[in-house]
C-alpha cells in the first residue's frame, strides 16, 4: 500500500491528522493538473490555480462527508470531478444575472473587432453529462484525460479498463464530445 492510499484510508476512518499528512504529498501533482486546466480557460479568469487546487483539496477530504478511496488514482479521478464541479461553478456563477449575465469583457484594442471568448466549459460539462448517460466509461475517461490531465493509461487503471479498451473508449468518446458539441 503507498503512502497515499494509507493516508486516504486513516482520512476515510475519520482521523483528523491524516490530511494535513496528505495534502503535501498529493499539492504538486494537484497543482500541475490545475494549472494545466486554467491555462485553457480564457484570458482573465479570476480563479488561480492554487485556489482551484485548495478549493478541490477541501472538498476531497471533507470529514463530515468522509469518502472512499481505493487507491491513488480514484482520488485522483475524485480530484478531477471536484477540479471540473468547481470550475463549472465559476463559469456559471459569472453568467448570473446579478453578475451582468451575458455581458463580456472587450478589451479596447479589441473594441471594434467581433470578440467571441473561448469559453466552453459548460458546453463541455452539458456535453459531457449527456455523453454519461450513454456511456459511463467513455465520459470517465475523457473527464480523466481533459480535467485531471492523466494519460491514457493512468485513465484507463482509474476507470478499471484494459489498454487496448481504453482506446477504443476514447477513440469513440472523442469523436462522440465533438458531436455532443455540435461538430460534424
Amino acid at each position: 500500500m503507498t503512502e497515499v492510499t494509507r493516508i486516504l484510508s486513516a482520512i476515510e476512518q475519520g482521523d483528523p491528522h491524516a490530511a494535513d499528512q496528505l495534502l503535501p504529498l498529493v499539492y504538486d501533482e494537484l497543482r500541475k493538473l490545475a494549472a494545466a486546466k486554467l491555462a485553457q480557460e480564457k484570458p482573465g479568469q479570476t480563479l488561480q490555480a492554487t485556489a482551484l487546487v485548495h478549493e478541490a483539496y477541501l472538498r476531497l477530504v471533507d470529514v463530515a462527508n468522509a469518502q472512499q478511496w481505493n487507491s491513488r488514482g480514484h482520488f485522483f479521478a475524485a480530484a478531477a470531478e471536484a477540479m471540473r464541479r468547481i470550475l463549472v461553478d465559476n463559469a456559471r456563477r459569472k453568467q448570473a444575472d446579478k453578475r451582468g449575465g451575458q455581458r463580456q469583457r472587450i478589451l479596447l484594442d479589441d473594441a471594434d473587432a467581433a470578440y467571441m471568448p473561448n469559453d466552453n466549459i459548460l458546453a463541455i460539462d452539458e456535453a459531457l453529462s449527456r455523453l454519461a448517460d450513454e456511456d459511463a466509461q467513455a465520459a470517465r475517461l475523457i473527464q480523466l484525460r481533459f480535467f485531471a490531465g492523466l494519460a491514457l493509461e493512468d485513465a484507463a487503471a482509474a476507470v478499471g479498463l484494459s489498454r487496448s479498451s481504453a482506446y477504443e473508449h476514447w477513440s469513440y468518446a472523442k469523436v462522440r464530445l465533438r458531436c455532443l458539441l455540435g461538430g460534424e
